[in-house]
């Protein structure tokens, strides 16, 4: 699906936009799901293992920052990753062993939706090398109003930036870091289906959603078979156990063939610890570790 210039593109700068990834019926029934989730959420007074409510959540507005692992509580979620024209960037970008490292679908309500502050993927879950990426595919048109992502271009061949505040993990940068170089941000806006790629050390954040239209955004974080994790970040595979995390790895298995021969190289890395004192999402993690806001 990607052309040379694209790979090219995407190797220098870090990002690529791709238009209409997704569309026609596939397109209106992650829709359809989507907004089906949301409405389920009204009844729900605490942030649980589905949704992460938004401040002023509640029966009459429901609110939302994230439907977290959506590809678990729908298999079209799946679907669109796993048999889809997504399936082809993936591969193209990652080569024919691919695995999910997580999934979430970002929800910033209308009218001050949460923003997520300046960070690197990588600095939540270094691997034994960096062939990783996120898929941001738009499930509402995104405009510079609604909280689009931003990226600095080149950032990932750069080096990664302290995500720690007072010597707790923070899951974000200080804007003011000489190295983020934040005034070369590029703004990813688009129609619904288009999709934003991003390498796991690209440097990206997005503002609050102040319009008055939601902006829904699937995430899929991808990487490929001989990517391993390090132990020390936060994610929930380091609790499996050997032999739940081997079936674990098989059910995220996008593509291709599982390797038990990690790849290792050359990748600079520090580990989010000490965590902060709530961790289950970023936006948790960045508010309950005092990170410096670029946003307020």
């Amino acid at each position: 699906m990607l052309t040379e210039d694209d790979r090219a593109f995407y190797a220098r700068e870090g990002y690529l936009k791709v238009e209409g990834a997704l569309t026609g019926a596939p397109l209106a029934e992650l829709q359809r799901i989507t907004d089906d989730l949301i409405e389920r959420s009204r009844d729900v007074t605490a942030s649980d293992e589905i949704y992460d409510l938004d401040t002023g959540h509640g029966p009459d507005s429901p609110r939302l920052t994230r439907i977290k692992l959506p590809h678990k509580r729908h298999p079209a979620y799946w679907r669109a990753l796993a048999a889809s024209p997504i399936t082809e960037v993936l591969t193209d970008l990652l080569g024919p062993d691919t695995v999910l490292q997580t999934s979430k679908l970002n929800c910033k309500a209308p009218g001050g939706g949460a923003a997520v502050e300046w960070h690197q993927d990588w600095a939540f879950y270094p691997h034994t090398n960096d062939a990783m990426l996120a898929f941001g595919l738009m499930l509402e048109d995104v405009d510079a109003d609604n909280g689009p992502l931003m990226v600095v271009p080149g950032s990932h061949t750069g080096p990664i930036l302290s995500h720690h505040r007072d010597g707790v993990f923070c899951g974000a940068v200080d804007p003011a870091d000489p190295d983020a170089h934040l005034d070369r941000a590029v703004t990813l806006t688009g129609r619904a289906g288009d999709m934003t790629v991003h390498h796991a050390r690209t440097l990206h954040g997005s503002a609050p959603n102040r319009s008055d239209r939601a902006r829904k955004i699937l995430f899929f974080e991808c990487h490929a078979a001989d990517a391993w994790p390090l132990l020390g970040a936060g994610s929930y595979i380091h609790e499996l156990g050997q032999e739940r995390f081997w079936a674990d790895l098989q059910d995220r298995l996008i593509t291709g063939r599982l390797t038990t021969t990690p790849r290792l190289a050359p990748v600079p890395v520090a580990l989010p610890l000490p965590p902060p004192p709530d961790r289950s999402s970023i936006f948790r993690i960045q508010k309950s570790g005092r990170a410096t806001s670029a946003f307020a």
